[in-house]
C-alpha cells in the first residue's frame, strides 16, 4: 500500500529588496556629454537629448504595452490581433533604437532602463487584466495615439531647436505610429 506524502506549504516568497546603488565612484553622470564633432551647439544638444530621452521612455513603455496585448489577447480575432500586436512591438522596438542612437550620436546617454522608463513615461498604465480583443484594441489604440501626439510635439520642439536630423527621426516614427494606429483602429470600426 502506497503512503501519501504530505507537503508543507510555505508562505509566498516576498519581493526582493532593492539593492542599494553602487558607490558614487561607479555612478555615471547621465547629464554628461561625450565629445563629438557634431556642430550643434552644446546647449542645443543637451536640450535635444533631454527631450529625446523623454520620448525614449514613452517608446519603451509602448513597446511593452504592445507585448502585453500580444501575450494576453483572446477571442474570435485572436490570431489577427496576436500577430498585429507582435508586429507593432517589433516596429516600436526599432523606433526606440532610432531614438536611443540619436541620443548617443549627440554625445548623450540613452536612458532606457525599466526604472527610468517607469518614472518618465507619459503613457497611461496598461490595464493588466484585459483579455478580450476589443479591450486590447481600445487600450493599445489609446497608447499609440498618446505616443503619436508626443512624437509630433517633439518634431516641433526639434524644429525650434534647429535640429533637423532629430526632427527627421521623429517624423519617421510619427509616420509609423500613425500607420499602426490605423491598423489597430480598423478593428474598432
Amino acid at each position: 500500500m502506497a503512503t501519501r506524502r504530505t507537503t508543507q506549504r510555505t508562505a509566498a516568497p516576498r519581493p526582493r529588496e532593492r539593492i542599494s546603488a553602487p558607490s558614487d565612484d561607479r555612478r555615471v553622470d547621465a547629464s554628461r556629454l561625450y565629445p563629438t564633432k557634431n556642430d550643434l551647439p552644446e546647449s542645443t544638444r543637451r536640450e535635444v537629448i533631454e527631450l529625446l530621452n523623454a520620448r525614449l521612455a514613452d517608446c519603451i513603455d509602448l513597446e511593452t504595452q504592445a507585448k502585453q496585448a500580444h501575450w494576453n489577447v483572446k477571442g474570435p480575432s485572436f490570431i489577427a490581433l496576436h500577430e498585429l500586436f507582435d508586429d507593432i512591438h517589433e516596429a516600436v522596438d526599432e523606433y526606440a533604437d532610432l531614438i536611443a542612437e540619436r541620443i548617443v550620436q549627440l554625445g548623450g546617454i540613452a536612458e532606457g532602463t525599466v526604472g527610468v522608463v517607469a518614472q518618465r513615461t507619459t503613457l497611461v498604465d496598461y490595464p493588466i487584466g484585459l483579455s478580450k480583443g476589443p479591450e486590447h484594441v481600445a487600450a493599445l489604440s489609446d497608447a499609440l495615439a498618446t505616443f503619436g501626439r508626443a512624437v509630433r510635439m517633439g518634431i516641433d520642439e526639434m524644429t525650434e531647436l534647429q535640429d533637423a536630423d532629430s526632427a527627421d527621426v521623429l517624423t519617421e516614427i510619427s509616420r509609423g505610429v500613425d500607420k499602426w494606429l490605423w491598423f489597430v483602429e480598423a478593428h474598432q470600426q
